[in-house]
């Protein structure tokens, strides 16, 4: 009886994400190191899981998720602005940066450096992909 997807599965599979340009944004297959997917778990969006339902191990699927469903739109809140003073050689005030920053409780927060405007630095910490439609493409490995 061949195993397929359901919603309590944990699913070992290869995920690759593209942008509406069709460029690439990442993948598992870099380092081959496919993901574990645990079905159920609420650490993907239902509209994700609705997609690997009933598939089985050895297919691929390709399908595009709007923002909402994939990252979620960008967020205003998780725009903030630091002083300059903040930073250093470690870790350079300049546009395009990703900084990890450690928050209250020890927990890392990376954020992407938008803006330097005299000793104001813009820091974006939503997630790099959110607020854009993405494409992924799933290669299922196995289903535990």
């Amino acid at each position: 009886m061949k195993k397929i997807i359901e919603n309590t599965s944990h699913v070992i599979a290869h995920i690759t994400m593209k942008l509406a340009d069709g460029s690439a944004a990442d993948s598992t297959k870099v380092n081959n190191k496919p993901a574990k997917i645990i079905m159920g778990d609420n650490s993907i969006s239902p509209a994700f899981e609705q997609q690997l339902l009933g598939l089985e191990a050895g297919i691929s699927k390709e399908f595009t998720l709007e923002a909402e469903d994939a990252f979620g739109e960008s967020n205003p809140d998780n725009i903030h602005y630091m002083d300059i003073t903040k930073f250093n050689e470690d870790a350079p005030a300049k546009v395009g940066n990703i900084i990890t920053f450690t928050q209250p409780g020890g927990v890392e927060l990376p954020g992407m450096i938008k803006d330097v405007s005299g000793s104001s630095v813009t820091i974006d910490f939503n997630h790099p992909l959110a607020g854009q439609a993405v494409t992924f493409v799933i290669d299922v490995v196995d289903i535990l």
